[in-house]
């Protein structure tokens, strides 16, 4: 008759627990990021430059602040699009300008700089003239695309309420500021996977190993 020493089973399974729960942290690992809150108030100036034949106008804007977060002071969007809803009477802002069903025009983007790090995006928004007060006052969504230094693979949405001043002529440069409040996050620097799936190889020789001596 065979005797297994159950005892002995459990003395040499504690290792592989151990050695299991170890790859698992470095799996949890490796699905972790960096998360970086962002509220931030920035000084704009916008152009609006219509596209002659249409009733389409190309838009870009400026930001600055100096104590931006993560030393993100400054602030463009280029190659955006906008025309007035007839139904609403609002400007709506796009970057892909088929959308207006105009074709060949360069795709707009976001990008967030100034310290040597960037965060790149794509940006929606509507804004309704406020003739009263002479103002332009909108809001949209920014989506992080992508990074670059410290933001190398972020993603996030900024959510952005902005208000400019309005001129007589629908071409000048209108001054105001955005408020955006959202966050980003990108992944951490940690080791490969592969990594892990290598340490559980190694668990499982080692611990045949030792069941081979002890019953051999």
């Amino acid at each position: 008759m065979i005797k297994i020493n159950m005892r002995s089973h459990s003395i040499c399974l504690v290792p592989l627990v151990f050695c299991l729960l170890s790859v698992g942290a470095n799996t949890a690992k490796a699905n972790a990021q960096t998360i970086y809150p962002f509220d931030v108030v920035y000084d704009t100036e916008v152009t609006l430059i219509p596209i002659l034949s249409t009733d389409v106008s190309k838009a870009f804007v400026s930001g600055l602040n100096s104590d931006a977060p993560y030393g993100l002071r400054n602030f463009s969007s280029i190659n955006n699009y906008s025309r007035i809803d007839p139904n609403t009477g609002n400007l709506v802002f796009v970057q892909d300008a088929t959308k207006f069903g105009l074709q060949g025009l360069p795709i707009g983007r976001d990008e967030f700089f100034g310290s040597g790090d960037k965060l790149f995006g794509r940006s929606s928004a509507t804004a309704a003239f406020d003739f009263i007060n002479r103002k332009l006052v909108g809001s949209g969504t920014i989506t992080i695309t992508g990074g670059a230094g410290r933001f190398n693979g972020a993603t996030g949405i900024f959510n952005f309420s902005e208000i400019e001043s309005l001129n007589v002529d629908p071409t000048a440069l209108l001054r105001g500021q955005a408020f955006l409040s959202g966050s980003f996050q990108t992944p951490q620097q940690i080791p490969e996977p592969k990594t892990a799936a290598t340490l559980f190889g190694i668990c499982v020789i080692g611990i045949n190993s030792i069941l081979r001596r002890r019953y051999l």
